[in-house]
């Protein structure tokens, strides 16, 4: 048996297994989502509330993580443990080892704290009998408050509790350091630790072992520290400045009211990469926060009805917000119950009907004070539904933005090469200026010689009409066969799907899949993120249209199939298969199939 009698083997027989009604049925398999421990922190703000490309930038940081500790406390056991861990980990702490410690901090420590990425409080029992400490802590929850300093709090065999209200043995060691103290310097210390002691921290009762809260900690503060980074790569795109310009009035980040906030334009415009720089920028500054990628093709299922579907889009939006990936809802209630009295920062993305908009974020009731929601859509009537009136509308490029587009994927830099110049304006004409055409085309045209390019113009030229897809095309045409029947898999099959699960999936059908997802990558035409491998809708829209255009007519003749109402024909009628497909698809989006198959096991196995 051959490679593509294999493929449509496994996928019928496991349809036909699993379900009697193939309704039911999705081709996809959800990514595994790793379990959290019990124990884990929020994440205080770690950026600026401005949102121009980024203030945070003009900082100069000189340390990975700034510890506050007592010495006398933990500074021979926990704490020389934790910073073993940190050097493992490469994470580069503040040590205090060289400054004199006196009455009162001075600029030297000041500096080292404005310096640093993050913050740690190991708040132990004799944490308050230092007057040092305390003047250490107020300067950095001032940093926290004014600079969007990420603090992390640790209760080393300490009751959050009795740091918050100042009682048991914290509270007495606190009261003799007061002794003395004028009223405004302990109102400052009472506040600084009033708000520490509300961050969602790590408690260390709720740990057996040491070594594994030391280590998770560590994780954490080194997966911070990579998110923040991330957002670096934002900088360089063409226009970004522009539009977070523009957002930040919408956003009003200053007031505490709850924001619905909409980014509207067709697809391939640039709507998810301005919602995920906003979301890179700003999340830190929220207790909670999650990004929804491409909700109607990651979350939405087929459902018997309307509040199952809702039911299941909930329970998708509370497991990601609260970092809990076993999370189960019996109602519709739980998103107010559980986040009315919490800052979130939420992105919907790819929102295409209004019932996902009821089960995540019906009301700005639901969530708390200084909340944000941002909605990403092409349909303009999801708002209106809504009554979203903060909408960010996303226009084309200009034609000198388009250029600098397309010559960034082309050449590395954002202007043409020497020699150049009027082959790319030409280009830029000919893909006209939807961000996404112009990636892939740069990509497409990238590493070419000045003769390649001109050898090539005519070929674009005369495959091009208004279409964008015709300049999709373009590259797809380029491709070599096995790249575009690996396209056309994922087109049809894998967008949104694991690495991993792909590779393991089409082992037999291509020699190497790992070089030719590559390659694929390198062409702009889908692109490898966090273990997953997306495809724009443009480009699935593309190859479903290049397998549907195979047989018009006869879809039991086409390689795919992945429309609902050509699949029951082809099962219902033909009863002995197709010896053309070697794949279905029986999951459409939202769509199902509403009526029963009678087919007999193993009709497609014969």
């Amino acid at each position: 048996m051959d490679s593509s009698s294999s493929f449509i083997l496994t996928t019928v027989a496991a349809a036909i297994g699993f379900f009697t009604l193939f309704r039911k049925l999705r081709f996809h398999q959800e990514d595994d989502k790793e379990n959290n421990s019990s124990s884990s922190t929020s994440s205080p703000p770690s950026s600026s509330s401005s949102l121009s490309p980024p203030s945070s930038l003009d900082r100069i940081w000189t340390h990975h993580v700034f510890p506050s500790f007592r010495g006398e406390d933990v500074r021979r056991d926990f704490l020389s443990h934790i910073q073993m861990e940190f050097q493992r980990m490469g994470i580069t702490p503040f040590i205090d080892n060289e400054i004199k410690r006196g009455q009162s901090i001075g600029p030297e420590l000041i500096r080292a704290i404005r310096e640093s990425k993050i913050a740690i409080i190991l708040l132990s029992r004799n944490y308050a009998s230092s007057s040092w400490c305390l003047d250490e802590l107020a300067e950095i929850m001032k940093c926290r408050e004014e600079l969007g300093l990420t603090v992390l709090a640790v209760f080393y065999k300490v009751d959050p509790s009795d740091v918050k209200k100042l009682t048991g043995d914290f509270g007495k060691v606190f009261k003799k350091t007061c002794a003395g103290k004028t009223k405004e310097h302990v109102g400052r210390w009472r506040q600084a630790l009033a708000n520490v002691a509300t961050i969602a921290g790590y408690h260390s009762s709720n740990w057996d072992n040491e070594a594994a809260m030391i280590k998770k900690i560590a994780t954490d503060i080194s997966n911070l520290l990579n998110n923040s980074a991330s957002s670096s790569d934002f900088d360089g795109l063409v226009g970004m400045r522009e539009h977070l310009e523009k957002m930040e009035p919408l956003l009003s980040l200053d007031s505490d009211e709850v924001r619905m906030i909409g980014i509207w334009g067709p697809s391939g415009i640039g709507k998810t990469t301005i919602a995920r720089v906003i979301y890179n920028k700003l999340s830190g500054s929220f207790q909670l926060s999650v990004f929804m990628e491409s909700i109607e093709a990651k979350y939405t299922r087929p459902c018997s009805d309307d509040y199952s579907a809702k039911l299941q889009l909930q329970q998708h939006f509370m497991s990601q917000i609260t970092n809990q990936s076993d999370m189960k809802i019996s109602h519709l209630g739980v998103v107010q119950d559980r986040l009315k009295d919490k800052k979130v920062l939420v992105v919907l993305d790819g929102v295409d009907k209004s019932m996902q908009l009821d089960a995540m974020a019906k009301e700005t009731w639901w969530f708390g004070p200084g909340s944000r929601i941002i909605i990403t859509s092409q349909d303009g009537k999801i708002f209106r539904k809504h009554a979203i009136n903060n909408i960010y509308k996303v226009d084309f490029p200009s034609t000198d933005e388009a250029l600098q587009i397309l010559c960034t994927y082309a050449f590395g830099q954002n202007s043409p090469k020497h020699g150049f110049e009027e082959l790319a304006r030409e280009v830029t004409q000919l893909a006209g200026k939807l961000p996404l055409g112009l990636r892939v085309m740069g990509s497409y045209f990238r590493g070419m010689s000045k003769m390649e390019w001109t050898k090539e113009l005519p070929k674009l030229r005369n495959s091009l009409d208004a279409d964008i897809l015709s300049i999709l095309k373009f590259s797809y045409d380029a491709l070599d066969d096995e790249d575009k029947y690996l396209f056309l898999h994922i087109a049809c099959f894998f967008s949104h799907e694991s690495i991993e699960k792909v590779e393991e999936y089409l082992a037999e059908t291509f020699l190497d899949v790992s070089h030719r997802l590559n390659v694929l990558a390198e062409k702009s035409l889908i692109s490898l993120n966090r273990g997953n491998i997306n495809m724009h809708d443009l480009l699935v829209k593309l190859g479903r249209d290049i397998v549907r255009k195979q047989s018009l007519r006869e879809p039991g003749q086409r390689l795919f199939l992945v429309d609902a109402r050509e699949i029951c024909e082809v099962l219902n009628l033909d009863a002995n298969g197709s010896r053309s497909v070697i794949g279905i698809n029986f999951y459409f989006g939202g769509n199902r199939i509403k009526e029963k198959l009678h087919i007999r096991f193993g009709v497609y196995i014969s």
